[in-house]
């Protein structure tokens, strides 16, 4: 089983960045891909991006494409999210997420992902 915290959300600027943390709990947090999505309010949740196993594979939704970076650090069981140039549209609340073994992909639908965490909310105002 994983548990998954999320931090770093907050209230920022257009045009600023954030870097959300994920921290996962598990022995074996590197067999696993991990993903970001978010939901609005009133929106269906959408995918933001994903990372496999040893971060050789990610992939990102093309709102956020050039914008947002994901990445991984395994010895510290931490995925993060760098938001940079953001705009009042990526204001919602954001989830991390973990598949289970062996993670050799980035999946990018929600269905494939076993563990989630409870969100952090990311606001960017005017």
């Amino acid at each position: 089983q994983v548990q998954l915290v999320e931090s770093g959300g907050g209230l920022v600027q257009a045009g600023g960045s954030l870097r959300l943390s994920c921290a996962a709990s598990g022995r074996t947090f590197s067999n696993y891909a991990m993903g970001w999505f978010r939901q609005a309010p009133g929106k269906e949740r959408e995918f933001v991006a994903a990372i496999n196993w040893n971060g050789g594979i990610t992939d990102y939704a093309a709102s956020v494409k050039g914008r947002f970076t994901i990445s991984r650090d395994n010895a510290k069981n931490t995925v993060y999210l760098q938001m940079n140039t953001l705009k009042p549209e990526d204001t919602a609340v954001y989830y991390c997420a973990s598949t289970g073994p062996p993670g050799r992909r980035a999946p990018s639908k929600s269905y494939e992902y076993d563990y989630w965490g409870q969100g952090t909310q990311v606001t960017v105002s005017l």
